[in-house]
């Protein structure tokens, strides 16, 4: 039973202490309705202590951390200041509402919290009388602040959405869906439209959107003449001999003769099947683009269609990888599924992934091994995209790779490799990778000239006649100056490593005239006498000392 109750609010935080409470007739009726009783609830619980909030973007801030889970340092210094702090045989119990905040209190604080329907209810009417509870806060003033804090939390909420890229995806995926159905409606209309001027044409041009262009094109069959053959022969993919075949077939056709007006609507309805085409083609590509960026490993697996159904049917790419192997597999078949259930019949093996040509090319028997391998694989790469900083679509190449090896395995029975290595392969190409633009980085000049402290005159010199020594072909045979050779980057090391090796071979040179000079000499003879008058010092001082005792 809770003894203290933590009320988050709009406005700020509020701790009441419980007086009175009945666990067992808690949930009678006439309980509580007494709760709904301002003169009875007051009797109930009593204000310990509120801490409001200073600002809008400080309730933002406390409102999203509560959503999370997590005690906001406000939230942890009044608990600390208003309850003490909870020894072995303490008897506070702090009623909490989300029992996510409440397991993070218990947490960091060490207090014991309870989320049970009695503090529920004891909620429900703090919540109810709180206007009156809180001293000097109105009922407007309560209302405005809940508005003002909807109203920010929704729009950060949209703003710092994780999975707003995959809306996009979402959304471009339903409407090319819907445009494939509507091209495929429309074509058909105006192949029946069309068809009662030019039946022939039907045969000569299968194709539903070159038979809109050249529907647009062609108008009236009687002013379709062979001089319009080149413009035709273009809009047909440069076929000049099927473009004559149409001219000669509009010449013997036998469709009826339409009106002015008629044909008019014709073309204007052909015009916008043409515009509906090539939008559905724009969205193909954006949707290739989108694809690319947010799952690059899915697409490389699956293609841009099937991984953006997975994604759409999902909810979004977190959910996907969230669903294990078992659930991408059969994602979409959701009906056959609990018929099946239903009727104790068998479950079905694919869902979307069946789309996919790798269960395409596999035979009758392994159909169903190669998509529960295929939708493991799925698994693998949507939480790579979802989870990794830099989407890369090598991942997604390499379990493709896999899945072609499966193929092979089940048609020739060759070993395929296993997920570990293949999966270690692209993690050191990725290491590679990153170790030579690194490399590329350092070995790039600035753009900007950098500003250098002023050196001595005599330094500039001496870095003047390095430079000269160091570059060949500075000067002509004749003395006169040559313009400098831009070198390469292969160039510029094996300088800096001919230089390093004459460093060192000079510092050598200098070692051993060191080492042989007669100066060296005399101190290493003067070093033994030194040597030698100290041990007969030390071995006299013996003798004395020997002497002495005696």
């Amino acid at each position: 039973m809770a003894t203290h109750v933590l009320f988050e609010s709009a406005s700020g935080y509020a701790i009441f202490e419980v007086k009175l409470r009945e666990d067992i007739a808690a949930m009678t009726e006439a309980v509580q309705k007494s709760i709904q009783d301002l003169g009875k609830f007051k009797k109930m619980v009593s204000l310990v202590s509120f801490s409001p909030f200073k600002n809008a973007a400080h309730a933002l801030e406390n409102a999203n951390d509560i959503s999370e889970g997590t005690v906001n340092e406000d939230l942890r210094t009044l608990l600390e200041l208003n309850l003490s702090k909870p020894s072995s045989g303490s008897s506070i119990v702090l009623g909490v509402s989300e029992p996510i905040l409440a397991n993070a209190i218990k947490v960091a604080l060490k207090l014991k919290c309870d989320t049970s329907e009695s503090t529920a209810e004891l909620i429900r009417g703090i919540r109810f009388h709180v206007s009156k509870l809180l001293k000097g806060l109105q009922a407007d003033d309560l209302t405005k602040a809940q508005l003002g804090l909807g109203h920010s939390y929704s729009r950060s909420k949209l703003k710092f959405n994780v999975n707003r890229v995959d809306n996009m995806i979402i959304q471009a995926i339903a409407l090319l869906d819907q445009l494939d159905k509507d091209v495929n409606l429309f074509s058909m209309r105006i192949r029946e439209w069309y068809g009662y001027h030019f039946p022939e044409l039907v045969k000569l041009v299968p194709d539903n959107y070159e038979y809109a262009r050249a529907a647009k094109f062609i108008g009236a069959k009687e002013a379709l003449t062979a001089d319009k053959l080149p413009e035709l022969a273009s809009l047909l993919g440069d076929d000049t001999i099927r473009a004559q075949n149409v001219i000669d077939a509009a010449a013997g056709s036998m469709g009826s003769i339409l009106s002015e007006i008629d044909m008019l609507n014709i073309s204007a309805f052909a015009t916008r099947v043409v515009s509906i085409a090539e939008y559905r083609k724009s969205l193909t590509s954006y949707l290739a683009e989108k694809m690319n960026l947010v799952a690059p490993s899915l697409t490389a697996l699956l293609g841009e269609r099937i991984g953006a159904r997975l994604i759409s049917h999902a909810g979004s790419l977190t959910n996907l990888s969230k669903y294990p192997a078992s659930t991408v597999q059969i994602l979409g078949a959701e009906k056959a599924l609990f018929r099946a259930l239903k009727t104790k019949g068998n479950t079905p093996k694919y869902g979307l992934i069946y789309h996919s040509s790798f269960i395409g090319r596999a035979g009758a028997k392994h159909k169903g091994r190669i998509s529960r391998f295929l939708a493991n694989k799925c698994s693998i790469a949507s939480r790579i995209d979802c989870f990794s900083e830099t989407p890369t679509p090598k991942f997604g190449e390499a379990l493709r790779q896999q899945v072609e090896e499966r193929l092979l395995f089940f048609e020739k029975g060759e070993p395929p490799s296993k997920n570990a290595d293949v999966i270690r392969k692209v993690l050191d190409q990725l290491a590679l990778e990153k170790d030579e633009e690194d490399e590329e980085m350092a070995d790039v000049e600035p753009v900007l000239p950098l500003i250098e402290a002023e050196a001595p005159k005599k330094k500039n010199k001496k870095k003047r006649k390095l430079d000269a020594m160091e570059v060949d072909g500075d000067e002509d045979e004749d003395g006169e100056p040559v313009k400098k050779v831009k070198l390469s980057k292969e160039e510029k090391k094996a300088l800096k490593k001919e230089k390093k090796k004459r460093e060192r071979q000079e510092q050598e040179a200098k070692e051993a005239v060191e080492n042989t000079s007669p100066k060296k000499e005399k101190k290493d003879k003067r070093h033994k006498e030194e040597k030698k008058k100290e041990a007969k010092k030390e071995k006299e001082e013996g003798k004395k000392e020997k002497k002495s005792k005696h």
